[in-house]
């Protein structure tokens, strides 16, 4: 007679294991753009979460590309300088002493963390910025306020992406952490990049599978703040719909999605970085913890060739002031379930 089968406590590992097959089949060998920030920047449990969702994902066969910005961490030393700011159209003009403390606080401070948090695993993130090897070029940026144009300092938007050094670290194995700051070539000054735009813009560069940008929401509200539930998946001409509704602190973060899979990104994803391993749950599993924005149904293929790089404009460089994330507006839209292999 044979006995019978012995309940192994294991069983259910193994199911949620069998459950992640086909996303891993999917993603396998793909390109994935994360930008780090918000609450996930300063608690140190969700940044060493952070780093474990990251180091899964290149060792499950996927090549994560991360972008920080730090505004946090910049007005923490900019008070302990004594160093004051001033703010035109909801940006602050960014002094070369300002700019010298977000270069330092980027490059030397919240990189150095992230790359550290990574590498306890074993070697095998490499950090950088915008400036090395010409990854991302800037020009000047200049603000509207009543018809007029301001001059902001040294805020810069984006004018060009060369992949060429992120694609070589990612064919070694390793994981490129890149801070938000570029060199111009017009007048060769360093320029603060909004994070957000950043990310979008290597993301559409390198032909990423998926950007997935972590804010301090669950995603984007369908009527905030009448009701808290949030759209898990839209199109480009939903969100296209929606952007003049969002409140201020969501439009960077959702300009960046829509310029990302308008240039050949296969879904961009809002998720709440507040929510530990929200990484793993919004790729691994059938539920997600955020908004994912995909191309139109039927919508052509965009061009092989690079595509232009995203305008900054309305959009608020690291350590900006501006409203909160989903604070204020609506946003109406297709609350579809999760995309599906």
């Amino acid at each position: 007679m044979t006995a019978p089968a012995r309940k192994h406590t294991a069983l259910p590992k193994a199911r949620i294991l069998i459950e992640a097959l086909p996303w891993l089949t999917r993603h396998h060998g793909k390109t994935v753009v994360v930008k780090f920030g918000g609450n996930a920047m300063v608690d140190e449990s969700l940044k060493a979460a952070f780093a474990q969702d990251i180091v899964f994902l290149r060792h499950a066969g996927l090549r994560p590309v991360v972008v920080h910005g730090g505004g946090p961490q910049i007005n923490a030393q900019l008070e302990r300088l004594g160093l004051t700011s001033e703010f035109k159209a909801g940006l602050r003009v960014t002094t070369p002493e300002t700019m010298d403390v977000v270069r330092m606080v980027l490059a030397g401070q919240v990189q150095r963390e992230l790359v550290g948090l990574l590498n306890r695993h074993g070697p095998l993130a490499v950090g950088m910025t915008g400036e090395d090897a010409r990854l991302m070029t800037a020009t000047k940026r200049f603000a509207e306020v009543a018809g007029e144009r301001v001059d902001l300092g040294r805020v810069g938007e984006i004018t060009a992406v060369d992949t060429g050094a992120i694609e070589a670290l990612l064919d070694d194995g390793r994981i490129p952490v890149v801070s938000s700051i570029a060199r111009s070539t017009d007048d060769d000054h360093v320029y603060n990049i909004n994070a957000d735009t950043a990310a979008a813009a290597l993301a559409a560069a390198l032909r990423a599978e998926t950007l997935m940008v972590l804010t301090d929401v669950e995603g984007l509200y369908a009527d905030w703040p009448a009701s808290d539930e949030v759209i898990s998946r839209l199109t480009v001409s939903e969100l296209e719909k929606l952007l003049p509704e969002l409140a201020s602190g969501m439009v960077p973060k959702m300009e960046g999605c829509l310029y990302a899979v308008r240039n050949g990104v296969r879904t961009a994803r809002v998720i709440d970085g507040r929510v530990p391993h929200s990484i793993l749950l919004e790729i691994f599993t059938d539920e997600g913890v955020g908004t994912m924005v995909v191309p139109d149904p039927g919508a052509a293929p965009p061009p092989q060739e690079a595509p232009p790089v995203p305008s900054a404009a309305g959009q608020e460089p690291t350590g900006a002031v501006g409203r909160a994330p989903g604070q204020g507006g609506t946003a109406q839209g297709d609350a579809a379930g999760k995309d599906t292999p």
